[in-house]
């Protein structure tokens, strides 16, 4: 009998880098909404009173980029008042060019945006086809949110972290070893209520008790302290929680960020096809588990290879499995895109909580395969 552990993590909205995906993220739906065909490659960074927005654009939509930004800030909660960023009265700057003409000719005959391999992945876990390390991650940092804006918890700030350890047991969940929060709050709440308000408000809300036991650990705001946050507190960025946005470290990741990115871009618009056809695998019975790669090149409209790991968990042949998604799926760029409908604006919605396993969204359908 194999055990071992293994962690994930996840962040809250009021992240300083889930801060910078959702305004990227935000700015590209607002160019969808007025124009489909948009080429957006927007990034973000956030540090003390400070935004900076820049990338490239492509679009007829007319944008007020700097109250798009300001609205987002407000969305998500930030107070100002020397703990995180003021969304009244912070600096924002501004400079974004049009997309690079080398870079379009490709795109414009429908090749992939840019070279790169992505990764798709699904397995048994989870009632979402998820692992359940970061799935069970994602619901605690979503929880923190929601119990600070219901006010039931109102002493807690917008940035927060989450992180599950997780003991298998012959590649099964068994229990939950450890449970890490740390997350923003005001100055005159005690880390002891803190604690015991996290524990009953926001664990035992959303973890299963059976996977909890008398050995797992708890640790609340190790430190002792977390008054400032936000971009005051840590710098943000656009793209860098790109194994929270996918599957928390249990299945690989080719490298791309997905937040700010239109659909052209096969960093984005391939991994979603692919966690679809993953998906749909696993829950078709083929296999248990299921990773799938592919490759692209720059101006180029099919993949340049694909690869299928069922970790020896497949009840028919991988290459059967592979020949059933070549026969099924139009992998090209194009064909992604009108596939799983990612002209439309439902990009903000993916930001938090991770970009997989939300009943929601497109490539998460389970059809026949």
């Amino acid at each position: 009998m194999k055990k071992y552990l293994f962690t994930s993590e996840s962040v809250t909205e009021g992240h300083p880098d889930k801060l910078c995906d959702l305004i990227s993220d935000t700015i590209l739906d607002k160019c969808l909404e007025q124009d489909q065909y948009s080429r957006v490659a927007i990034e973000t960074f956030a540090s003390n009173d400070k935004i900076t927005i820049a990338g490239q654009l492509n679009t007829n939509a007319q944008l007020d980029i700097e109250k798009i930004a300001r609205e987002v800030l407000k969305g998500i909660g930030y107070r100002g008042k020397g703990i995180d960023i003021d969304a009244e009265n912070c600096k924002i700057d501004i400079n974004i060019t049009k997309q690079s003409s080398d870079i379009a000719q490709g795109v414009d005959v429908g090749g992939a945006g840019d070279q790169g391999i992505m990764f798709g992945y699904a397995n048994c876990d989870t009632d979402e086809y998820m692992p359940f390390a970061i799935a069970i991650a994602h619901k605690l940092a979503k929880r923190l949110t929601e119990v600070r804006k219901k006010g039931i918890l109102p002493y807690l700030g917008p940035d927060g972290k989450t992180q599950v350890t997780v003991e298998y047991e012959d590649d099964k969940p068994k229990r939950i070893e450890t449970i890490l929060i740390s997350n923003q709050h005001d100055e005159d709440v005690s880390l002891e209520q803190l604690k015991k308000d996290i524990i009953e408000k926001v664990v035992k809300e959303v973890v299963d008790e059976k996977y909890l036991d008398e050995n797992t650990k708890y640790f609340v705001n190790p430190t002792g302290r977390f008054v400032i946050g936000g971009p005051l507190g840590d710098t943000g960025l656009t793209g860098r929680k790109i194994i929270v946005d996918t599957y928390g470290g249990y299945a690989r990741h080719g490298g791309g960020a997905f937040s700010g990115k239109d659909a052209t871009k096969v960093d984005r618009s391939a991994a979603y096809m692919l966690r679809h056809i993953a998906k749909n695998v696993v829950a078709n019975g083929y296999a248990k588990k299921c990773e799938i790669q592919v490759s692209y090149g720059i101006g180029l409209k099919e993949p340049i290879s694909i690869y299928v790991n069922t970790f020896g968990t497949n009840t028919i042949p991988e290459e059967e499995i592979e020949k059933k998604i070549k026969d099924k799926f139009d992998l090209t760029p194009d064909g992604i895109i009108k596939y799983l409908g990612l002209r439309q604006p439902i990009y903000a919605k993916t930001t938090n909580y991770g970009h997989f396993g939300k009943d929601d969204l497109p490539w998460e359908k389970v059809i026949e395969l």
